[in-house]
């Protein structure tokens, strides 16, 4: 497979119930910003600690700050779970089997004039063994127990994305869900 240059990589478009309505030029979808479609993997090892990726420094938005294993967008045609998978090994070397767990709707400002406005799909996964990641891509990594990453957020909130501020709470409340 030949992989699309950010700049002419599409995202596809989707109203509100998740319904394709067209395809869009990435950038220019989160210059508008347009609702499109993307995907949130959080994974966690045997012990429940949640590997986090420092995003690389080359990244077009939101370069060096922390956030959950993997983000990206299916490209028109492909199917969110498969999109996740290939986003999954491109970024952190990694095949392990992914659960849909949520989906839901967000936008916030990520910086150089973009915004991401998406009905992002969230999948949880168990990691057994040690990433390798892509450094075009991913600056560093690394396991936090959940206890640390709520305080490391309160105490220092722009280490982190904006969506992952925005998403964890529902993480918590779906990996709570799973315990019970």
């Amino acid at each position: 497979m030949t992989s699309m240059s950010a700049d002419t990589e599409e995202v596809i478009l989707v109203n509100e119930r998740d319904e394709e309505v067209g395809r869009m030029e990435k950038h220019a979808a989160h210059r508008q910003p347009v609702l499109h479609r993307a995907f949130s993997i959080f994974l966690f090892d045997a012990n429940g600690r949640m590997l986090l990726q420092q995003r690389a420094a080359g990244k077009y938005h939101s370069p060096l700050l922390w956030t959950n294993a993997c983000c990206s967008h299916p490209r028109p045609g492909e199917r969110t779970e498969e999109a996740a998978a290939r986003r999954l090994t491109e970024e952190l070397g990694l095949r392990i089997p992914l659960e849909h767990r949520f989906a839901f709707t967000y936008q916030a400002e990520v910086g150089n004039g973009l915004t991401e406005y998406e009905l992002d799909h969230v999948y949880f996964g168990t990691v057994r063994e040690a990433p390798t990641p892509n450094p075009l891509e991913v600056e560093a990594w690394r396991y936090v127990e959940l206890e640390a990453l709520r305080e490391e957020m309160t105490a220092h909130p722009d280490r982190f994305t904006a969506w992952l501020h925005i998403c964890w709470p529902m993480v918590e409340e779906h990996l709570s869900k799973k315990r019970a």
